[in-house]
């Protein structure tokens, strides 16, 4: 039987038996606050191992930050990569976050990630609906490091048809807001589309997407890609599976005993307090703080703004209060998985530059007209640079300023927009989007020295003709041409020289906070003196990155998020903790 997300399913043949009726309480063997991957997974990981589960959503959407993102998971040494001839293994991966993370993070939570994110990524392919592809090509961010692979350990969903959902389920799939024209669009195709002016595989792949949503729509088919496709996954499995879901349901409070263990929470669902104990344990997977202004404030560097987060409502740090109450520890609270981002007016969420970012013909320049990043550099590296050159010279980066030529627009896809597409109205009305006949001009309107800003293009320019980025380095990596043309003898770089010119203003956004509880390889909460908080485990942005200061690569956030919920349930159901 699957579960209503009005509260009212019980699922009564949990191996020990969930207790569920329309009561103030209910009792499961494991309870989880948050609904996005790592919390389905943690649900899902349940289920497989005969537990009764419930998950509570604080908002009225399942699918938290992962619904709205790309969707793909990072995992050293795993069967998609084996199967596609890509030499990983463990001792390699070792490597590689030795060479990323260091010693920031302790060595038995790597090892840990080596060890199970493989086998659950096994276990789900075998035993669930949840499906990953290799995105051949989409190098890890540091593929010239020790370990660093150039064809990548990033995986995405498989498309997903949203028909498989029942109706009652797709009402609480939180959908991103994204520019899709009615195509379905995988990061592989990404890759091949933003070049469909410049090269042959570009024109090919549109074929493809576009007699696709033709062969979709006339069978009738709801194909969903990215987050929305992993959330799906994993929602139908934990329906198959008969594990339940409460949307409109906060926690309130973390339930202990005598001994300190955490045996259940409180919540108010729909409105009505309740009580929900847990058996095993409980698990944080309720995601940051990015949407809590005043943390913001107290933690992460300055200026910052929860306008800039691409993180979606509810993100309030939750977890992290709950957990500091119980003596927790803390790490990484100043951190934020970066994300270099535009605040378009009237959008209901910031743009996330990705593939942006490695276009030619285009530089990023701070508030007096001076290149200070590989524009190109993966987006957590850009966002440390506009707060560290910022901090170094007193220059402002927030904004910066994105300037493209007329080139650059009628060739690459950019913010959504097709090559060629002239940007929206209210873009250009607003001042959003700046448009000049020569850079002189240009300047003038952004309030840098025209001059400055003239022996800034130049000198590019001059980099441009001869491939080679001498100040930073653009186009060096093989992360940095991912995006790049491949027809230009630098496929990072191209002359600005073709007017109009545009400009953008570029903020540090984020994906969500990086920081928050401390946790061992088990995924328990640890207080400040070492121990453990007895039933208590955190996933995800509610506990301290695994990855530490860095971002190995794509889906470095979301393959750790479900591996540690992967973990802390098989720690539960082998231990009874």
């Amino acid at each position: 039987m699957d579960t209503q997300e009005t509260g009212e399913a019980a699922d009564a043949r949990g191996a020990r038996g969930a207790q569920v009726h329309r009561t103030p309480e209910a009792v499961y063997d494991i309870v989880v606050a948050g609904s996005g991957a790592a919390g389905l997974a943690a649900a899902v990981t349940a289920r497989l191992r005969g537990l009764s589960v419930l998950v509570v959503e604080k908002t009225g959407a399942y699918g938290g930050t992962t619904a709205l993102s790309g969707g793909a998971i990072w995992v050293p040494d795993s069967f998609h990569l084996a199967d596609a001839g890509v030499g990983d293994s463990r001792e390699t991966a070792r490597a590689y976050l030795r060479a990323t993370v260091g010693d920031r993070v302790p060595a038995d939570r790597q090892e840990a990630y080596l060890e199970h994110a493989p086998r659950m990524v096994r276990e789900f392919h075998d035993r669930t609906a949840v499906r990953f592809v290799h995105t051949d090509g989409y190098s890890d961010y540091y593929p010239e490091l020790p370990g660093g692979l150039v064809r990548g350990r990033s995986m995405e969903p498989e498309v997903f048809d949203l028909r498989r959902l029942p109706a009652r389920l797709r009402a609480g799939l939180r959908r991103a807001h994204l520019p899709s024209y009615g195509l379905t669009i995988t990061s592989y195709d990404f890759r091949y589309l933003n070049m469909v002016t410049r090269t042959w595989a570009g024109r090919r792949t549109s074929v493809k997407v576009g007699l696709r949503a033709v062969r979709d729509r006339l069978a009738g088919r709801r194909p969903v890609a990215l987050g929305e496709a992993l959330i799906a996954r994993l929602r139908y499995s934990l329906a198959k599976l008969q594990g339940d879901l409460w949307l409109n349901a906060p926690v309130t409070e973390l339930l202990t005993g005598d001994d300190g263990r955490v045996t259940g929470v409180r919540i108010r669902h729909e409105g009505t307090p309740r009580t929900v104990r847990a058996r095993l344990g409980v698990v944080l997977a309720s995601g940051g703080f990015a949407k809590n202004a005043a943390l913001r404030d107290r933690h992460l560097p300055a200026p910052t703004s929860v306008e800039w987060s691409s993180a979606p409502e509810g993100q309030d740090g939750d977890a992290l209060q709950a957990g500091l109450g119980l003596g927790a520890a803390t790490d990484l609270l100043e951190k934020v998985w970066g994300a270099p981002s535009v605040v378009a007016p009237g959008a209901e969420a910031p743009f996330f530059l990705v593939a942006e970012r490695g276009t030619p013909n285009m530089i990023v320049v701070d508030g007096a007209g001076d290149r200070y990043v590989n524009e190109a550099a993966p987006y957590h590296e850009f966002v440390e640079a506009m707060y560290a050159h910022r901090d170094k010279t007193g220059a402002e980066t927030a904004p910066s300023w994105l300037i493209l030529d007329a080139r650059a627009r009628a060739r690459y896809v950019f913010m959504g927009l097709f090559p060629g597409q002239r940007f929206p109205k209210e873009m250009l009305d607003s001042g959003f989007v700046r448009t000049a006949r020569t850079i002189d001009e240009l300047a003038r309107k952004l309030e840098i020295d025209p001059r400055r800003l003239a022996d800034t293009v130049e000198r590019f320019n001059s980099f441009a003709r001869n491939g080679k980025d001498e100040d930073f380095g653009r186009g060096d990596s093989a992360y940095d041409n991912y995006y790049g043309d491949p027809t230009l003898p630098n496929p990072n770089l191209g002359e600005l020289t073709s007017a109009p010119y545009y400009a953008i203003p570029v903020h540090p956004g984020d994906l969500g906070t990086k920081g928050g509880l401390v946790t061992d390889a088990h995924a328990r909460v640890l207080r400040t003196d070492g121990d453990p908080v007895p039933g208590l485990y955190a996933t995800g942005n509610a506990s301290a990155a695994v990855m530490g200061e860095t971002y190995p690569g794509p889906g470095a956030t979301i393959g750790p998020a479900m591996a540690f919920s992967y973990i802390a349930v098989e720690h539960m159901a082998t231990t009874g903790l």
